[in-house]
């Protein structure tokens, strides 16, 4: 089974095309982690369990799902990371992850997608030809993802060097500590009230006040979901994002044709 969680798109490609090459069921964790719901999930095939990286890390709510859920039927477990270009060290807190549950750790694949952290002035949004040209590879990567793991052969994870951890693990509860914070998101009148970013939300931070969204908790993951995702454009983070464009995975999706056009709206 195929289990993912996506804010933007990335991550559902290529979990829904691996459950297609593998003639298996793709499972978005994303109600149940907003639910809490740790029933249970059994799978006769490998677990496959695609991931974003934030801060060189895998989402550490999902991380903590996984942990609490429990996985039955089949013991191997593969892993694979979406990232604007650079997984951290999420082989190495994945592989930890399946020792603990009992899992044999199966290696782990990256895929270069396009960056969706709007709100970082460091992260520039990508120019259309780039955003293009990383669909395009990513598509063209995984066959040989899907075949390694229908032979359930090891998938072969990038060497992590020890000065990665030692630099990433204290860094990331720091930056989740101080730069997470939701206390510059905003919404402008342009807000139509659809409530689609309160649905999205993985960890329910936002809520509806008068139709309009609000952020009930000081700090969040900065999965990009509530901004890159409103159809309108209406959430904003501080000056950051004002006139930058939005990226879904689905505006881009022409690219998997080869065909160069505009991206839908």
């Amino acid at each position: 089974m195929i289990l993912y969680f996506s804010a933007t798109g990335n991550t559902k490609f290529i979990a829904q095309e691996l459950a297609r090459r593998l003639d298996d069921e793709a499972l978005d964790l994303t109600g149940r982690i907003r639910a809490g719901d740790h029933t249970p999930i059994r799978s006769q095939k490998p677990f496959v369990v695609c991931s974003p990286v934030y801060v060189c890390e895998p989402p550490r709510f999902l991380l903590s799902f996984l942990r609490e859920t429990p996985l039955l039927g089949s013991r191997d477990v593969y892993f694979v990371f979406t990232s604007g270009g650079y997984s951290g060290v999420s082989a190495v807190l994945c592989r930890r992850l399946a020792q603990k549950k009992g899992l044999r750790y199966r290696g782990s694949a990256d895929f270069k997608m396009p960056r969706n952290y709007l709100i970082s002035n460091a992260y520039p949004p990508l120019e259309r030809a780039e955003i293009e040209a990383r669909i395009r590879e990513s598509n063209r990567k995984l066959p040989a993802a899907a075949e390694t793991i229908q032979k359930g052969e090891r998938l072969k994870s990038r060497h992590i060097w020890l000065w990665e951890l030692l630099v990433t693990l204290p860094f990331n509860p720091v930056w989740v500590r101080l730069r997470q914070q939701t206390g510059d998101f905003s919404v402008t009148d342009a807000c139509i009230s659809c409530g689609k970013c309160a649905r999205g939300c993985p960890l329910n931070v936002i809520g509806l006040k008068d139709g309009k969204p609000v952020w009930n908790a000081p700090r969040c993951a900065h999965c990009m979901g509530c901004i890159q995702n409103c159809p309108v454009g209406a959430i904003e983070y501080a000056q950051r994002t004002r006139g930058r464009e939005r990226y879904r995975f689905d505006k881009y999706r022409y690219a998997l044709s080869g065909d160069k056009q505009k991206p839908e709206a």
